[in-house]
């Protein structure tokens, strides 16, 4: 018998919340590259300013958790509108503020609605479409994380430049409100966990498969931090000493790691999960034993950024898969949690 074509995304609902990432992602980091006219603007040292982003990640990875358990039990989509609508209240008071203390509390509120955003996003995706095309529609939303870290926040640095930056936040509050619009428009409501439905937390993270992902989760960013962090000492080391080529060649392969891992999460996830840790592992060891060879080093990096670039969508779609789409959100809660100890452990 002929086989069935697969199910079609929902491509304007998709966008939707790919967009809502590109938000997050670049409402986070914006401030890292416009340290001296913040630091003009709220006339506090650039290291203050530094401290914007750190407080909107710690308040995003303590937050992530207790307020995505407190709002399990209301409807998605309004829960999805009103972390949209933070992020635009957030961003608008960031740009017409005028004193360091106000800022710094926007943030904090910033970083607690992007840990609500995060741990909605996989698993609304994956609630949107059949199971069986839960990778690709997580590949399509995840990669609003790319290309915010490769085009968004440098062009919202460069127009920063060119109009001010208060200007530019206020942009990205009129983008937030924007999309939470679009979402009202195009993406399905769903229900909330009933209360007698509702698995304790610390049953959720004991579920078979989860201690598994969420250890694979921490022990990869470990391992990836660990190197990423100290890129250019390890590149002069090695006698290349161009670390902005082998920063270009991880950047371009984890947007192709990014984009092609669509199809391969949908049909195999197990086999391209542990394909791109082996894969990992492998760019790793070579980048110890033979880093000196100018070839080597690019081929490395090109291996490991590609796998990396895969990883995220395919220990996300695993995720949904082992908690269910509906007990996702707090399961990914979790991970992020865990994603952020990574890090941090790792830099």
């Amino acid at each position: 018998m002929p086989t069935a074509p697969p199910a079609r995304l929902p491509l304007a609902g998709l966008l939707a919340l790919f967009t809502a990432a590109f938000t997050a992602v670049t409402t986070e980091l914006l401030p890292a590259g416009l340290l001296a006219p913040m630091s003009a603007g709220l006339d506090v040292p650039e290291s203050r300013v530094g401290f914007l982003v750190t407080g909107y990640a710690a308040a995003s990875c303590l937050a992530a958790i207790p307020l995505t358990a407190a709002l399990r039990g209301l409807r998605r989509r309004p829960v999805l509108i009103g972390a949209l609508l933070g992020f635009a209240v957030c961003n608008a008071v960031t740009a017409v503020s005028g004193v360091y203390p106000l800022t710094f509390a926007a943030r904090l509120a910033g970083g607690a609605t992007g840990g609500v955003l995060w741990a909605m996003l996989a698993g609304y995706a994956a609630r949107m479409v059949p199971p069986a095309r839960r990778g690709s529609a997580i590949a399509l939303v995840l990669a609003g994380i790319t290309v915010a870290l490769a085009a968004g926040v440098p062009a919202g640095n460069a127009l920063a430049s060119v109009i001010g930056w208060r200007t530019a936040f206020a942009g990205l509050a009129v983008l937030a409100a924007v999309v939470a619009g679009w979402v009202r428009a195009k993406v399905p409501d769903f229900p909330g966990e009933p209360p007698a439905e509702r698995v304790p937390l610390r049953r959720i993270a004991t579920l078979p498969g989860i201690p598994c992902v969420l250890a694979v989760t921490l022990f990869l960013l470990l391992g990836h931090q660990a190197l990423y962090t100290y890129l250019s000492p390890f590149t002069e080391r090695s006698g290349f000493g161009r670390t902005g080529v082998v920063l270009l060649v991880f950047g371009v392969s984890t947007v192709a790691g990014v984009w092609a891992v669509g199809g391969p999460a949908d049909r195999h996830l197990r086999a391209a999960l542990l394909g791109a840790l082996a894969v990992i592992t492998a760019a790793m060891l070579l980048l110890a034993a033979a880093a000196q060879s100018a070839a080597v080093l690019l081929a490395a990096v090109a291996l490991w950024g590609t796998a990396f670039g895969a990883a995220p969508t395919l220990i996300q779609t695993a995720l949904v898969d082992v908690s269910g789409p509906a007990r996702a959100d707090v399961a990914t809660s979790l991970q992020a949690t865990v994603y952020n100890i990574g890090i941090a452990a790792g830099s």
